[in-house]
């Protein structure tokens, strides 16, 4: 064999394989997506008025239509009407980059993180269960995941500051918001919403859901404080400790770093108490106005800009500030309207409502004894096209109510299915949008954090089937 063929050997032998671009991931599920809408039968549920003025599906109404694929124009103009789609959240990504940029340029981000970086230096691990275990009691009242767009700047200069990576910053809030949403003791957009379409009492059942909150807070608390201690010892054991991003992190934010931080001026310290009355106001907002991306992403605006002014800087520093955090969110925005192309073409071709009946066939066809576990595979599985907690309680509820009843399941146990399959796979599916976002954020690539937050899914899995099996094995109505 020649040298040039034994080099070509050893190239191919030393090729790693290396997970595609998500870019590319999404773009191949929307190519799946548009074939299927060729093979499966297009169908389709009435809609008819549901709880609080909201549209349902009629379970008994499902009727196979004319076929409509999609085409080549259709599959081309996914991406674009994706974007459109999902544009509040694409949008409101954007702003939180430009808004957190402003308040970086004003000094206060770094001051705050170097003032509790010294306070919490020598139990910085302590500071990781009481941070998820207060985004979590927020999400499980207020049902709001999305609310990790907001947290992932304001902890993440912290969590590299105490020694920690950005994976840590990361899953403190993508884990802890899917905690409270998930278990949904109070929460109105799964645990109400789904309980008013299975015609149960509002949060009836409180004392199973408390429960599973609690074992899902423990898991996920040791899991992500054992991972932040195991890189604070040795910060290459970090899943992300080569990427440049992080590096860059690190220099900006890192523990020698802190020490050459001046101290806030007079300006800055009142804009910095400034902050304050603004989150008050986003809590009010959301809690008892109903205020989503579009007003959240109003308020941001305009704490950045007079939190920006109040601490010094003039309106140019104020514009370039914005504009250089919309450049560092760009690729997590751009994702978000991606992801949301699988569900176009699937809409396009009308067999969205074909797969709502698939697995409502699947799950009746299995022993009763795990119907309830079956409920819950399904529902994850449909979490993957629809990962919407009102949209996929809209959509698929309807059926697994009634169904509920036939293979021997409460109710309130399909409401727990529906609820664990949702939840616990938002922070995995890439066509999940705010999920997206909040790794642009944080800048994590999603292959990385699947790689941190596969072995957690599999224990809350666990967790899932084993409340679930209780459930059942109980008759638990509540």
């Amino acid at each position: 064999m020649s040298v040039s063929g034994e080099k070509i050997k050893k190239t191919k032998r030393g090729r790693k394989f290396s997970v595609p671009h998500v870019y590319v991931i999404l773009f191949v599920f929307s190519g799946i997506g548009a074939i299927l809408t060729h093979f499966l039968p297009a169908g389709k549920y009435e809609r008819v008025p549901g709880p609080d003025g909201r549209t349902v599906i009629d379970p008994d109404s499902f009727e196979y239509v004319q076929s409509t694929p999609v085409g080549l124009v259709d599959f081309m103009t996914a991406i674009p009407r994706g974007l459109i789609d999902a544009s509040e959240v694409v949008f409101f990504t954007f702003i939180i980059g430009g808004a957190f940029m402003v308040l970086r340029e004003s000094g206060i981000i770094e001051s705050g993180v170097n003032r509790l970086s010294r306070a919490f230096a020598n139990r910085g691990a302590l500071i990781i269960p009481v941070l998820m275990a207060v985004f979590a009691a927020i999400a499980t009242v207020i049902g709001t995941q999305e609310l990790s767009l907001v947290y992932v700047p304001v902890i993440l200069p912290l969590m590299i500051a105490l020694g920690f990576d950005s994976i840590v910053a990361v899953a403190i809030a993508l884990c802890g918001t899917t905690i409270g949403f998930t278990a949904g003791i109070l929460n109105p957009i799964n645990t109400g919403l789904g309980q008013a379409i299975a015609d149960l009492e509002p949060f009836s059942g409180k004392g199973l859901r408390v429960a599973l909150f609690v074992a899902l807070l423990i898991a996920g608390s040791y899991y992500v404080t054992r991972y932040a201690r195991r890189v604070k010892r040795n910060p290459e054991h970090s899943l992300i400790h080569a990427e440049p991003d992080e590096e860059e992190k690190r220099k900006l934010y890192g523990a020698g770093h802190n020490s050459t931080v001046a101290r806030l001026n007079t300006r800055q310290t009142f804009a910095a108490w400034l902050i304050l009355p603004f989150a008050v106001i986003l809590v009010w907002g959301v809690t008892t106005q109903g205020w989503f991306f579009i007003e959240i992403s109003g308020l941001l605006v305009v704490m950045g800009i007079v939190v920006g002014l109040v601490a010094g800087l003039n309106t140019s520093e104020l514009a370039e500030g914005f504009n250089r955090g919309l450049r560092d969110v760009l690729v997590g925005a751009i994702i978000v309207g991606v992801a949301r192309s699988v569900a176009v073409v699937l809409e396009d071709g009308q067999v969205m409502d074909t797969i709502v009946l698939g697995l409502g066939a699947l799950v009746s066809s299995l022993p009763p004894v795990i119907s309830a576990v079956g409920m819950y595979i399904s529902q994850s599985l449909f979490n993957f096209i629809v990962p919407s907690g009102s949209g996929q309680a809209l959509v698929t509820m309807p059926i697994m109510g009634p169904l509920s009843d036939v293979v021997g399941v409460t109710r309130q146990t399909a409401v727990l299915a529906y609820q664990l399959g949702d939840g616990l796979t938002n922070i995995i599916f890439p066509t999940s949008g705010y999920f997206m976002a909040v790794l642009a954020i944080g800048k994590v690539r999603w292959e990385k954090w699947s790689r941190f937050f596969l072995p957690l899914l599999g224990i809350w899995v666990a967790i899932a089937i084993a409340f679930l099996v209780y459930a059942q094995a109980t008759s638990w109505n509540g």
